[in-house]
């Protein structure tokens, strides 16, 4: 069975958490990635909080594989801005592999930031973001 994005936004923390770790970790995307945060995952909310972050706040990244590094695609009005690294590391979660996006080296903004990725079907990524080391919210990236 494929997971979709729906099928993502209608599971609770626990089984995104669960999916997550038993995902592989897959090749580092290349291009556009459009992007839905899940927050509040499993309520009544989640679609409509997906919506809202969408529409004003952030839409995705565009990787560059060949050079390690992405830009995070944001606001009403699609800038690309927010860069940070991306590479093959161990995941806070569980040690396992990952693809992680690291904004420490460039960013002032999100400096305090990490992504990691695993693939979870086929051009569908489940992520999870740290601040610090404090785990915060999943995301979805569709390539």
């Amino acid at each position: 069975m494929t997971v979709t994005v729906a099928d993502l936004l209608a599971k609770s923390n626990q089984e995104l958490d669960d999916l997550f770790a038993g995902a592989e970790r897959g090749d580092i995307p290349d291009g556009e990635a459009k992007g839905t945060a899940i927050i509040a995952p499993g309520t009544v909310f989640t679609h409509e909080l997906a919506q809202l972050v969408n529409l004003f706040a952030w839409q995705g990244k565009v990787f560059d594989a060949e050079h390690g590094f992405l830009r995070n695609h944001i606001l009403p009005f699609g800038l690309k801005a927010i860069v940070a690294r991306v590479y093959y590391g161990e995941s806070w979660y569980d040690q396992k592999d990952c693809i992680v996006i690291d904004y420490s080296q460039t960013s002032l903004v999100a400096e305090r930031v990490r992504d990691e990725i695993r693939l979870v079907a086929p051009g569908l990524f489940l992520g999870k973001v740290y601040w610090g080391k404090k785990p915060l919210i999943h995301f979805v990236l569709e390539v």
